[in-house]
């Protein structure tokens, strides 16, 4: 793929990207049973670090904030350990690291964290779905409602992740508020009833968001954080309402956020270009855009069209290391293993092959 606007150079907050591709979050489930990165997830994260910018799987800032087993946390000294062994072989690798703080909310099973309680979210609404749990899949419950003081609390816990991040060593942190999990509960009017200043309103519904969001950027720097949306994504049971209703929503939302000067706005996309574009006019910096199903000569669509700076990969990174050198050499790619996709070793995590030079 020779498209000249891929290869162009980019400076996003403190970093000076050589090119626009970057590496989206992706969940692996390879963690140890404390949370704690290992050495298995340092080699997939170096083996990928040609791609500039690699932003982690979703890492819990608590232990409130975990949902699934083996994901990762960022939130006690031995996870600060970790993730710095994993900063370390990114930057050997010549890239930058991005540590994504997820918490999950109710789309979790006490059965899968560490404490065993029941989830927190902004109301007391299950999603009505199942989630795999050591046992099998089990109806996730009716989580207990935060209350405001409570509220202050997980913005807190976010405060000490990005804290810890960087003590790890990484040059970032990107703020989950997308697919469904904690903050994008508070944004859908579905899973948010609540009447105080954090429900009702397209205003009050975007605060927590917003007051994450300032939180981090006063601990570690506007340019070292970076936010992802996904503006009526249906994950997690969330009914964001009609094309009006999301559009009032994220436009209110993302302006609020362009105030802060963020390094980046990442937003996981599901087709409307009209808002896609308001986005684009009122941020003040980068702009990541990930669609589901983008094929390989479309991969560079959306920078060519003013609508992203950045194209975070998924699939086509996680089956081939060496992806930036396939595009630039437009070479065969691997074909992604579905059932390695989550849990397990080094089959379909660190295995993949890369080019053999002849």
């Amino acid at each position: 793929m020779n498209s000249s606007s891929l290869w162009q150079p980019f400076a996003l907050g403190r970093l000076e990207l050589a090119h626009r591709l970057a590496l989206a979050p992706m969940t692996r489930n390879r963690a140890n049973a404390d949370g704690t990165p290992g050495e298995l997830v340092a080699e997939y994260y170096g083996q990928r670090a040609a791609l500039g910018l690699l932003i982690t799987e979703g890492t819990q800032p608590s232990a409130d904030g975990q949902g699934y087993v083996n994901t990762p946390g960022i939130y006690t000294p031995e996870h600060i350990e970790g993730w710095r062994k994993v900063a370390d072989a990114v930057h050997e690798g010549g890239g930058h690291l991005f540590v994504q703080l997820m918490h999950v909310g109710r789309t979790s099973h006490p059965d899968n964290t560490p404490h065993h309680r029941q989830p927190v979210a902004p109301s007391a609404i299950a999603p009505g779905q199942d989630m795999h749990t050591p046992t099998g899949p089990q109806q996730i419950p009716v989580p207990r409602e935060l209350s405001a003081a409570e509220i202050q609390d997980v913005i807190g816990e976010f405060r000490h992740a990005a804290a810890s991040a960087i003590a790890a060593g990484a040059d970032g942190v990107e703020i989950h508020a997308a697919n469904g999990y904690l903050l994008h509960q508070f944004l859908s009017p579905n899973a948010n009833h609540r009447t105080d200043v954090y429900g009702g309103s397209v205003e009050n519904r975007a605060r927590f968001v917003i007051e994450v969001a300032q939180a981090i950027a006063e601990e570690i720097g506007a340019d070292r954080t970076g936010i992802r949306i996904s503006p009526a994504f249906p994950l997690g049971g969330l009914d964001e309402g009609d094309t009006e209703s999301v559009r009032a929503q994220y436009r209110y939302l993302v302006g609020e956020l362009a105030k802060l000067n963020l390094a980046y706005l990442h937003v996981h996309h599901l087709g409307d270009d009209e808002l896609l574009g308001s986005f684009r006019a009122v941020w003040p910096s980068a702009v990541l855009v990930v669609r589901y199903g983008r094929g390989r000569d479309q991969i560079v669509s959306d920078i060519d069209a003013g609508l992203a700076d950045i194209v975070p990969l998924g699939r086509f990174a996680l089956a081939n290391p060496d992806i930036v050198e396939r595009l630039r050499t437009d070479a065969p790619l691997n074909e992604m293993d579905p059932t390695t996709l989550y849990g397990g070793g080094a089959a379909g995590f660190t295995d993949y092959p890369v080019l053999t030079l002849v």
